[in-house]
Protein backbone atom coordinates (compact mmCIF):
# COMPACT_ATOMS: atom_id res chain seq x y z
CA UNK A 1 0.00 0.00 0.00
CA UNK A 2 1.17 3.54 -0.78
CA UNK A 3 -0.13 6.64 0.74
CA UNK A 4 -0.16 10.21 -0.58
CA UNK A 5 -1.39 12.71 1.38
CA UNK A 6 -2.57 16.19 0.77
CA UNK A 7 -4.31 19.63 1.45
CA UNK A 8 -2.07 20.90 4.08
CA UNK A 9 -1.70 24.42 4.64
CA UNK A 10 -1.52 27.82 6.03
CA UNK A 11 -4.48 28.88 7.99
CA UNK A 12 -5.53 31.21 11.08
CA UNK A 13 -6.48 30.19 14.22
CA UNK A 14 -10.52 29.11 13.77
CA UNK A 15 -10.09 28.21 10.31
CA UNK A 16 -10.92 25.09 8.53
CA UNK A 17 -8.87 22.30 6.60
CA UNK A 18 -9.35 18.90 4.77
CA UNK A 19 -6.73 16.86 4.47
CA UNK A 20 -7.09 13.93 2.22
CA UNK A 21 -4.80 10.09 1.75
CA UNK A 22 -5.00 8.31 -1.00
CA UNK A 23 -3.46 5.06 -1.33
CA UNK A 24 -2.67 2.71 -3.99
CA UNK A 25 -2.38 -1.15 -3.86
CA UNK A 26 -4.95 -3.62 -2.92
CA UNK A 27 -7.39 -4.38 0.01
CA UNK A 28 -7.69 -0.95 0.92
CA UNK A 29 -10.64 -2.31 2.42
CA UNK A 30 -8.90 -3.97 5.11
CA UNK A 31 -6.70 -1.50 6.77
CA UNK A 32 -7.90 0.81 9.71
CA UNK A 33 -6.59 4.15 8.90
CA UNK A 34 -5.44 6.79 10.77
CA UNK A 35 -4.11 10.33 11.26
CA UNK A 36 -0.74 11.04 13.51
CA UNK A 37 0.89 14.52 13.35
CA UNK A 38 4.52 15.75 14.69
CA UNK A 39 5.50 19.21 15.54
CA UNK A 40 8.87 20.28 15.89
CA UNK A 41 10.97 18.28 18.41
CA UNK A 42 7.66 16.59 19.64
CA UNK A 43 7.19 12.44 19.17
CA UNK A 44 4.73 11.61 16.28
CA UNK A 45 0.92 11.38 18.11
CA UNK A 46 -2.46 9.95 16.83
CA UNK A 47 -4.73 12.16 15.96
CA UNK A 48 -7.43 10.12 14.53
CA UNK A 49 -8.12 6.46 13.59
CA UNK A 50 -10.91 4.50 11.97
CA UNK A 51 -11.86 1.07 11.95
CA UNK A 52 -11.29 -1.04 8.57
CA UNK A 53 -15.29 -1.59 8.77
CA UNK A 54 -15.84 2.08 9.02
CA UNK A 55 -17.83 1.95 11.93
CA UNK A 56 -15.50 2.90 14.62
CA UNK A 57 -13.42 5.88 14.89
CA UNK A 58 -10.92 7.12 17.94
CA UNK A 59 -9.52 10.74 18.55
CA UNK A 60 -7.19 12.12 20.24
CA UNK A 61 -8.30 13.85 23.68
CA UNK A 62 -7.21 17.53 21.96
CA UNK A 63 -8.86 17.18 18.64
CA UNK A 64 -12.18 15.48 20.07
CA UNK A 65 -15.19 17.67 18.50
CA UNK A 66 -12.68 19.63 16.03
CA UNK A 67 -11.66 16.85 13.82
CA UNK A 68 -13.46 14.18 11.87
CA UNK A 69 -12.27 11.11 9.77
CA UNK A 70 -13.78 9.59 7.42
CA UNK A 71 -12.99 6.97 4.55
CA UNK A 72 -14.30 6.25 1.11
CA UNK A 73 -13.59 2.77 0.26
CA UNK A 74 -14.54 3.07 -3.67
CA UNK A 75 -12.15 5.76 -3.61
CA UNK A 76 -9.40 4.47 -1.50
CA UNK A 77 -9.17 7.67 0.13
CA UNK A 78 -9.13 8.73 4.28
CA UNK A 79 -9.72 11.81 5.03
CA UNK A 80 -9.31 14.27 8.06
CA UNK A 81 -11.82 17.24 8.55
CA UNK A 82 -9.98 19.63 10.94
CA UNK A 83 -12.46 22.71 12.12
CA UNK A 84 -11.83 25.25 14.38
CA UNK A 85 -7.66 25.21 14.35
CA UNK A 86 -5.79 26.02 16.87
CA UNK A 87 -1.80 27.20 16.70
CA UNK A 88 -1.15 23.82 18.83
CA UNK A 89 -2.20 21.88 15.85
CA UNK A 90 0.23 23.36 13.76
CA UNK A 91 2.56 20.10 13.06
CA UNK A 92 3.20 17.62 9.88
CA UNK A 93 0.09 15.42 9.30
CA UNK A 94 1.02 11.52 8.38
CA UNK A 95 -1.81 9.41 7.26
CA UNK A 96 -1.24 5.57 7.89
CA UNK A 97 -2.59 2.09 7.25
CA UNK A 98 -2.67 -0.79 9.64
CA UNK A 99 -3.78 -4.05 8.72
CA UNK A 100 -7.41 -4.54 10.26
CA UNK A 101 -8.02 -6.66 12.70
CA UNK A 102 -11.62 -8.92 14.16
CA UNK A 103 -10.88 -7.14 17.85
CA UNK A 104 -10.86 -3.30 17.97
CA UNK A 105 -9.61 -0.20 16.60
CA UNK A 106 -5.89 0.06 16.12
CA UNK A 107 -4.29 2.46 18.55
CA UNK A 108 -1.21 1.58 18.45
CA UNK A 109 1.54 3.40 16.39
CA UNK A 110 3.92 0.61 16.02
CA UNK A 111 1.10 -1.47 14.30
CA UNK A 112 0.73 1.17 11.56
CA UNK A 113 2.67 -0.22 8.70
CA UNK A 114 2.56 1.96 6.32
CA UNK A 115 3.05 5.53 6.08
CA UNK A 116 2.61 8.49 3.50
CA UNK A 117 5.13 11.61 3.33
CA UNK A 118 3.88 14.43 5.91
CA UNK A 119 1.80 17.33 4.83
CA UNK A 120 2.46 20.32 6.71
CA UNK A 121 -0.24 22.30 8.63
CA UNK A 122 0.53 25.74 9.97
CA UNK A 123 -1.91 27.36 11.75
CA UNK A 124 -1.12 30.88 13.07
CA UNK A 125 -2.62 32.92 16.22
Amino acid sequence: VQLQASGGGLVQAGGSLRLSCAATGSAFSTYDMAWFRQGPGEERDLVAAIRWSGFNSYYGDSVKGRFTISRDDDRGTVYLQMNNLRPEDTAVYYCAAARGTLNSIITVRQLYVYWGRGTQVTVSS
